[in-house]
């Protein structure tokens, strides 16, 4: 048997029973079962299935931690916390994250005017709002609404000038101050592949000459009463504790600094986002050297020593750490189309009256392979097999024979796996790699996984059933664009093993999780594929109930949304085909109908061959 990794990366909310992957809640159903229920209503394609307790619980662990760091180290500030819509805006996945949030005052980040509109629109009464990333005097003006609205919203000048054009929106008209934070460039740089979020070389934040001149700025205009925040971001997916902890002596230097210089309302320190959510799945590479409980005594315990020593008050904590909070909630669940060793079934042998002997020979190893042989017929079966195809090489054997020895082969390979699993050779573990098999599913990793090809990204994969039983084929996944980059391989060094199993007689589903972060954001519909299905999961003690559904788009929807008029496409693709010779009006109607119904589906494949 194989658990994927499951005690690494799943946080305790999956577990495995009778062979079957189930939620660790309530009434724990199966993965499978709510699949094999949505695909009842003719689903066929990839899907999305949402489960908002998980939300719920990352929160409740994020402050819960918090509280407990707080209350340990006597420290006198409050923890907040706010979700950056750029990880995920989709309607549910926010839905999920303000519902759950409510009880907490979690609230939201924008980091664009489409973002900040939708914060307005959504975020909770008396939580809080915070605002990045790069602005306009339209985007600040609307920050100024949004504080008149009743909002308690901060926004985060990156450079002198959007300070400036906040004064000039403050004198231009009478609407309430919203209350100001400053992104400071640290010198202390993250860790990982945005690494780069940080350091003197940052694209965002404001040098220390720099915070000193928005300091006069403000004091000259009367509005230093308004900077309540500093605010840094070393990267997300820290892997390494280490940079958090220089970066927050420097801010928490920074904070005390600038309350000594007058600022006297300034009471928040920001440290972004970046908690690291574990996607390996492989006990000797993870994601992350750190815990979540590590990670909040650290931030609490070193700002509340700096202003001890500084006789500074303890200023508020906030984070904005969204792919800790979402990545576990979603779940993509695909069915496998094909395996292309499906030509290597013995049903497929054809035998003829009169063989030739070294062929005999591997009928007979096949047969009588057992645990005790199986290494010394396994040592045989390759050497026949090498003898054959020079036999065929050189005219001595038809094609037929040659079919016949490879299926012989492919299975007596299989048999000793099977045999030898519990104690495999070194022989074995490299012919698992040289004859991986390789799962057709019927999904897009460019719209569905775009981290995994464009950084590289890993996401715990599994079955959904037979999980009772030890998989033995090495796997690489390939998706259904015409790409070669839509692929998953085999990587020895982190190996994916799946089952060996006979998709004419069951259907095989496999499970991609913690795609809940950024994935849906940057997919993109290369080959004109959209978005899967996608579900709402609520879970209870009684069993559980699917709502939220949004279908895949259709492909003339598809078509539309790139710019296309689908009624001129339709109307084409109709008359072309009224226009054409048919025997009989019927065979004409029957066309017809099946073109009306293929292109009101979505694109993804409902049969193989």
């Amino acid at each position: 048997m194989n658990d994927f990794g499951l005690e690494i990366w799943s946080n305790k909310n999956f577990v495995i029973e009778d062979g079957l992957i189930k939620l660790n809640y309530k009434s724990m159903p199966s993965l499978l079962e709510i699949t094999e229920k949505i695909r009842q209503n003719n689903v066929k394609g990839p899907m999305l299935l949402r489960f908002p307790h998980l939300i719920k619980r990352q929160i409740r662990t994020l402050y819960s931690y918090f509280d407990k760091a707080i209350q340990k180290n006597n420290y006198q500030g409050s923890f907040n916390a706010v979700f950056p819509l750029k990880v995920n805006q989709f309607p549910h996945a926010i839905e999920a994250v303000t519902s759950q949030g409510a009880e907490f005052g979690y609230g939201l980040e924008a980091g664009s005017k489409a973002e900040l509109i939708l914060a307005m629109g959504k975020t909770p009464n008396g939580a809080n709002i915070t605002v990045n990333g790069f602005k306009d005097k339209e985007m600040i003006t609307l920050g100024f609404i949004a504080a008149q609205s009743g909002h308690n919203i901060t926004i985060t000048i990156e450079g002198l000038g959007e300070l400036e054009t906040i004064i000039e929106v403050a004198n231009e008209c009478n609407l309430k101050i919203p209350n100001i934070g400053i992104r400071v460039r640290l010198h202390s740089a993250g860790s990982g592949i945005w690494a780069k979020s940080g350091g003197m070389d940052a694209k965002f934040g404001l040098t220390s000459t720099e915070i000193i001149e928005a300091i006069t700025l403000l004091t000259q205009e009367n509005m230093l009463d308004n900077l309540t925040m500093i605010h840094f971001h070393i990267g997300s997916q820290m892997s390494d504790i280490a940079p958090l902890k220089r970066a927050l002596r420097e801010a928490g230097n920074i904070y005390a600094e600038l309350r000594k210089m007058g600022a006297k309302e300034l009471n928040s320190i920001n440290i972004g986002g970046g908690l690291a959510v574990e996607y390996d799945q492989h006990t000797y590479s993870t994601s992350r050297n750190y815990s979540i409980d590590e990670f909040s005594s650290s931030v609490v315990f070193l700002l509340g020593e700096i202003m001890n020593a500084k006789s500074v008050k303890h200023p508020n904590i906030f984070t904005e750490s969204g792919r800790f909070i979402v990545a576990s909630h979603a779940v993509l669940i695909t069915p496998v189309l094909e395996l292309f060793s499906h030509d290597y079934q013995e049903k497929l042998l054809n035998f003829k009256p009169v063989n030739p002997p070294i062929l005999e020979e591997l009928r007979e190893l096949n047969n009588l392979l057992s645990n005790q042989n199986c290494i010394e017929y396994l040592h045989d079966a390759l050497d026949h097999m090498e003898s054959l195809l020079t036999l065929f090489d050189l005219g001595y054997i038809d094609l037929q024979d040659r079919s016949n020895a490879e299926i012989l082969v492919h299975n007596i390979i299989k048999k000793a796996l099977y045999l030898k699993s519990a104690n495999p050779t070194d022989e074995l573990e490299q012919l698992q790699v040289k004859l991986q098999e390789r799962y057709l599913i019927n999904a897009s990793i460019f719209q569905s996984l775009p981290d995994y090809w464009g950084l590289n990204q890993h996401f715990p994969v599994m079955p959904l059933h037979h999980l009772n039983t030890t998989p033995l084929r090495a796997a690489s996944l390939w998706d259904i664009t015409c790409d070669s980059d839509g692929e998953i391989g085999f990587n020895p060094d982190k190996p994916l093993y799946l089952h060996d199993v006979n998709l004419d007689e069951e259907d095989y589903f496999l499970g991609f999780f913690n795609v809940g972060a950024y994935q849906e954001t940057l997919g993109m519909n290369h080959n004109l594929f959209t978005h899967p299905n996608e579900y709402t999961v609520k879970i209870d003690d009684e069993g559980y109930n699917i709502i939220n559904e949004v279908e895949s788009k259709s492909i003339l929807n598809i078509l539309e949304s790139i710019g296309y008029d689908k009624v001129e496409i339709l109307e084409k693709l109709k008359n072309d085909l009224i226009m054409s010779d048919f025997i009989t009006e019927k065979e004409k109607d029957d066309t017809l109908a099946k073109l009306e119904t293929f292109v009101e589906q979505n694109g993804y494949l409902r049969t193989t061959n």
